[in-house]
């Protein structure tokens, strides 16, 4: 059909948001060194148009509020036209490793977040 399988944009999302972090010099390997999983809880996506094979598409990521336990982030997905592609959000829970417990927002992302004035 040459058209993006709809299951991908989950993986775009996963992109898009361990991308964001480590822009900022957070990454998801040193998170589980520190104890800390981030596993998906909640996604949801809005398709507003179909991609294409061969479409350059940017994955444009947003934190929604200050986490706590959970993280929420919204997402657009552009193609190489700017167009509009898809709409989503995604929340995950902070996890402890060993106990596998919910608990807070590690306090060097609060620190990274706020340094980068986005809570």
């Amino acid at each position: 059909m040459g058209i993006v399988y709809h299951g991908n944009y989950a993986q775009f999302f996963e992109i898009g948001r361990t991308e964001w972090l480590r822009s900022m010099g957070v990454t998801y390997k040193y998170m589980e060194k520190t104890g800390i999983m981030l596993p998906v809880i909640s996604l949801n996506c809005n398709f507003k148009k179909s991609a294409y094979y061969d479409d350059l598409l940017t994955i444009k990521t947003f934190l929604k509020k200050e986490p706590g336990v959970k993280i929420e982030f919204t997402y657009e997905i552009t193609n190489q036209n700017d167009e509009l592609i898809c709409t989503g959000d995604t929340t995950l829970a902070f996890i402890n490793s060993t106990t596998k417990r919910p608990v807070k927002c590690p306090d060097y992302i609060l620190k990274t977040l706020k340094e980068n004035q986005l809570i």
